[in-house]
């Protein structure tokens, strides 16, 4: 990855320039914190934070910051990720949720598959069809080139179970979410 970095500068400047002689390392190291998440399973996120529980009503956390890299042209993408799911039995820590959505977001991505990604993976942790999850970001790739639009929000929901078939629970969630 440091070799290709080190390409990627000469094709653009002089990699013997001070300022960019430990940039291909730095710039290899970057990236591979950046996409940790391919390093990452739902297992070991959740490591048995699962509880019992007989709550049945709707857990939502909202706002949790999420940074990914765009899959079409490897720039940021930035924003808040809003979760819910209504528990069937169990709950789960509530930094297994941020570290869900973190899981996901650490790797190349586009907003729309990241979106089902963590619906499907909340699924699968909490055991309950019953799950909810808004994205909305700003995209360096609109901002910086392209159109160059910088107040765009992208906005992205994934909605399963009653969330999708019951307009009240729907309506109950977005009522929640305006509330904070």
């Amino acid at each position: 990855m440091e070799q290709a970095y080190a390409d990627i500068i000469r094709a653009i400047d002089d990699l013997e320039r001070t300022g960019l002689k430990d940039t291909p390392g730095r710039a290899a190291e970057a990236m591979r914190f950046l996409t940790r998440g391919y390093n990452q399973n739902l297992e070991e996120i959740i490591n048995n934070a699962r509880f019992p529980t007989e709550r049945s009503e709707m857990v939502v956390v909202q706002d949790i910051e999420l940074y990914s890299l765009c899959e079409h042209h490897l720039l940021p993408f930035v924003g808040k990720c809003h979760v819910a799911y209504i528990p069937n039995n169990f709950v789960i820590g509530l930094s297994k949720i941020a570290r869900i959505v973190d899981m996901y977001a650490r790797r190349l991505q586009n907003q729309e598959n990241l979106t089902m990604d963590i619906a499907r993976a909340m699924n699968a942790a909490t055991d309950v069809e019953d799950v909810a999850v808004i994205i909305e970001s700003k995209h360096l790739c609109m901002m910086m080139r392209g159109v160059e639009k910088q107040n765009s929000v992208m906005k992205t929901s994934a909605m399963l179970g009653i969330f999708r078939s019951n307009p009240s629970t729907r309506a109950e969630l977005f009522s929640l979410l305006k509330s904070t």
